[in-house]
């Protein structure tokens, strides 16, 4: 057999079309949204490659409209979960065994799919089953994705190069291999990007892998399914099932192949999964490895030198894009009482021209939550807002159920620090702003610090380059991703790795090597060309 040591193609991130009113990838996309969302789909879990059904179907109604059925997909149990398992280990020799070339050669038709015939259709699966604009279901289900294919290719290439020095008649190297087991990816609603490349990731490092996608996506998992299965991914490496997820969780968790767990979600689900490992960690083969990127409450600090018009727009643009349902959006702001009025002026003359809908309408800026336990929360948020003492809504407000989870982007402003809606992750298009005496500029900054559990996002808007370095160095472990005079979101696949600690997450940074190295177990190998034969060391004379 022929051998060369390849070099991928060079990788620059995807550009984002702009989907500008009357453009032909606007009304190519639009035309797309409403075949699909005229048709019924069918979608069934991908367990060793065949498609499997159930006799129980779950309706598949979109967030801009709940009543519309667009489909369903079929929901199965524990035996599923065991065949899923047994799947991945089935394929995982063959899997490990293939060229490091013939993985990076999937993964890179599947984002060069995305890029063309697919983009329009994974698109408007998110647009209609996720309720995303065009724009973000652009950056997102697009060209997120294909970056984070793309990238993990030449981020794989260079850990594989990245070797030891070698001594004189000595040959050092270190070779990366696939974790001993199976891995289980646990993906989130609101990402169709994350959804994909948590189990894409590691299956690109020989991994085979059970994936549970959030069943508010599973029509954009449909997708990625058929991308993949086109590129070429062989049967068994990445199962998708649609199951009970506590019960799964307990099931795969328990299992002594358990070898990864790759998740995105909730700080108290991922928490308790983690407990679960450690129940069982007597039982497993190795140690598994864990990576989470779980809840935010993220911050936006405003020195009185900022620039209002600046603070104004990110605070718009960082809450209220996608329904505020980022784990990285702007959802707590600590403003200088001396440009608060300015702030929000600029804020209600820019809140009132945001138009509310379908996304169906690329015009409309805001559209709906993902579900009704979503509506409800952000309602009582709301509501409770404008019962309390010590906080009142001062823009926006309004919701309305009647034909989709419509809730209007609201701010609240508070005088209590410790106020629920700036302390409390809510996933919605609600921001709550304190106000803080100018010369309070030091103890609001370790307000900022320790007035929640999390450190995933947070930005400093400011023009002094003092309060810029201060702010930098107090507010060091308030977030993963710290942005200067930037909304808190929109980190991008090779140039802002992203992840958080404390109650956020582990802080692995997907979008860069920094995650990959997780998903391998490096052996070191020693090769000595011409063996001692005596025991004796030159000291022993």
């Amino acid at each position: 057999m022929s051998k060369a040591i390849s070099k991928v193609p060079a990788v620059i991130n995807e550009p984002v079309k702009s989907y500008i009113p009357g453009s032909e990838e606007v009304k190519s996309l639009i035309a797309t949204y409403k075949k699909m969302w005229s048709e019924k789909t069918e979608i069934p879990m991908i367990i060793g490659g065949k498609e499997v059904k159930t006799d129980k179907k779950i309706k598949l109604s979109s967030p801009q409209d709940h009543q519309h059925d667009f489909g369903f997909y079929y929901e199965g149990n524990m035996s599923h979960v065991d065949n899923a398992i047994e799947a991945a280990l089935a394929a995982k020799s063959k899997w490990n065994a293939l060229g490091w070339e013939q993985r990076a050669a999937i993964f890179l038709k599947a984002a060069d799919l995305l890029a063309g015939p697919y983009r329009d259709v994974i698109n408007a699966a998110t647009m209609i089953g996720q309720s995303k604009n065009v724009h973000q279901a652009e950056i997102d289900a697009a060209c997120e994705f294909i970056d984070f294919l793309r990238f993990n290719v030449e981020f794989m290439t260079e850990m594989y190069a990245e070797q030891p020095v070698s001594d004189k008649g000595i040959w050092n190297r270190v070779e990366y291999r696939p974790l001993e087991g199976f891995c289980f990816a646990v993906t989130p609603f609101n990402f169709t990007a994350i959804s994909g490349n948590l189990p894409a990731c590691m299956a690109l490092m020989g991994n085979v892998v059970v994936w549970k996608p959030s069943d508010k996506q599973v029509y954009s998992a449909k997708v990625i399914m058929d991308v993949l299965k086109e590129a070429g991914l062989p049967d068994g490496v990445i199962n998708m099932i649609f199951t009970d997820g506590k019960e799964t969780a307990e099931k795969v968790l328990a299992h002594k192949d358990f070898a990864g767990l790759h998740f995105t979600g909730s700080t108290k689900v991922f928490q308790g999964m983690w407990k679960m490992i450690g129940d069982n960690i007597h039982n497993y083969k190795s140690y598994p490895r864990i990576v989470g990127e779980t809840g935010g409450k993220d911050f936006v600090m405003v020195h009185p030198s900022a620039n209002v018009e600046a603070v104004a727009t990110g605070l718009v643009r960082g809450a209220f894009e996608y329904q505020g349902q980022k784990c990285s959006a702007a959802s707590r702001a600590y403003v200088p009482k001396s440009l608060w009025n300015d702030v929000k002026a600029v804020m209600e003359a820019q809140m009132k021209t945001i138009k509310i809908g379908s996304p169906e309408d690329p015009s409309n800026f805001v559209n709906a939550v993902i579900d009704k336990n979503s509506f409800e929360k952000c309602k009582g948020y709301i509501d409770r807002a404008n019962a309390a003492n010590d906080a009142n809504v001062i823009i926006g407000g309004k919701y309305d159920d009647s034909k989709g989870w419509f809730v209007h982007p609201t701010v609240i402003e508070t005088i209590n620090p410790y106020y629920e809606s700036i302390v409390e992750e809510i996933f919605g298009p609600i921001l709550t702003v304190y106000v803080y005496e100018d010369e309070n500029w030091e103890d609001t900054l370790k307000l900022v610090d320790t007035s929640t559990q999390y450190s995933l996002t947070g930005s400093i808007f400011a023009q002094d380059r003092y309060a810029i370095d201060e702010a930098y160095k107090a507010l060091e472990n308030a977030s993963g991703n710290f942005y200067i005079n930037d909304k808190p979101t929109g980190a991008v696949v090779g140039q802002q790795p992203f992840g958080g600690s404390r109650a956020s997450g582990t802080n692995d940074k997907a979008g860069s090597k920094m995650n990959l190295t997780r998903w391998v177990s490096v052996r070191s190998i020693k090769e000595t060309f011409v063996s001692p034969k005596d025991y004796k060391y030159p000291y022993l004379g």
